[in-house]
């Protein structure tokens, strides 16, 4: 049987390329994108993924508005540092038609919670942004989440610093008590993190093989990813190109081989100077279940080789 994917996202560029990792992979089908806030606000987020879809060839696609705020607070705003990352729209200034169809009307925490219960172990859930809608799924049925198959999560960093600040990574920053509630809940996650994510570098040498496809497609991810580049040419000039943190999210959730991981039982400091970091909880040190595993290696070469014939082969 065909997995079943959600994806749960704040669409950005690299979200973007993560949807249409999904899009290009046989082993899954993705059934739905539940929105959130971060790199753009929820409405502009639920606008991209019906438009990139749509540009993508897969229409059928559901998006369910989730949560457009941190669950500690009342309203949401946008960091001008990423706006700069990812454009004003979220996906590199680039303009793309809106899509014929609308956005669901079910909360995506409602349609996770139905999909926790239809599909059970078949489900793969890959948020990609701040946890606040499976937080929310959390407490309003936490047997239906722990059904679920498959959770893997871009976000955090153990071995590395933070791209908020020395500790931080910016998609636990949007919520801490919500992952924190995640790592906390028994649930069993696998935390991709930049700790591999900025390992895994595109250039325009790869965005270049999209352009020459010459369809709408290939010269949207190509102008697209292009911003993206230059963008971490300006803020991170040392690594030579732009990191694939969503879609190496999406790789390792349908092929876990890809990464390297530790067990380890997770929580997110909420207090002090280091709010907001990722790190072992030391009141389940000891406990020989271990929910939490945390990618510490990735094969990149392997990886960068999926990420392109999939993506090709979907924007051709």
């Amino acid at each position: 049987m065909t997995k079943k994917l959600i994806l749960d996202l704040d669409t950005g560029i690299d979200d973007t390329l993560a949807i249409a990792y999904a899009l290009g992979s046989p082993e899954v089908e993705l059934i739905g994108i539940a929105g959130t806030y971060g790199n753009v606000r929820l409405e502009t987020g639920v606008r991209n993924s019906l438009a990139v879809t749509e540009l993508l060839g897969h229409p059928e696609v559901p998006v369910y508005p989730g949560l457009d705020h941190p669950s500690t607070k009342d309203g949401f705003l946008v960091e001008p540092s990423t706006a700069r990352i990812h454009g004003l729209n979220g996906i590199g200034e680039v303009d793309i038609p809106d899509a014929k169809r609308a956005p669901q009307t079910e909360s995506a925490v409602d349609f996770i919670l139905d999909a926790a219960q239809t599909y059970g172990d078949d489900l793969i859930y890959v948020p990609t942004g701040a946890l606040t809608n499976i937080a929310a799924a959390l407490a309003k049925d936490p047997v239906a989440v722990g059904r679920i198959g498959n959770i893997t999560l871009m976000g955090g960093a153990l071995t590395v610093p933070g791209n908020v600040n020395a500790w931080t990574e910016a998609n636990i920053s949007q919520d801490p008590e919500a992952a924190d509630a995640l790592f906390r809940s028994g649930v069993r996650t696998t935390m991709i993190g930049l700790d591999v994510t900025l390992q895994t570098l595109l250039t325009r040498k790869e965005t270049a093989q999209w352009r020459a496809l010459g369809t709408p497609a290939g010269r949207f991810l190509a102008d697209m990813t292009d911003y993206y580049i230059g963008a971490y040419g300006r803020i991170a000039p040392h690594l030579g190109g732009c990191g694939l943190h969503d879609p190496l999210a999406v790789a390792a959730s349908i092929d876990p081989t890809l990464v390297d991981t530790l067990a380890i039982n997770m929580m997110v400091d909420l207090e002090g100077p280091t709010r907001g970091r990722t790190i072992g909880d030391n009141t389940r040190l000891n406990d020989p279940v271990k929910t939490s595993r945390v990618a510490v290696g990735v094969d990149v070469p392997r990886f960068l080789k999926e990420f392109m014939t999939r993506i090709t082969a979907l924007a051709a």
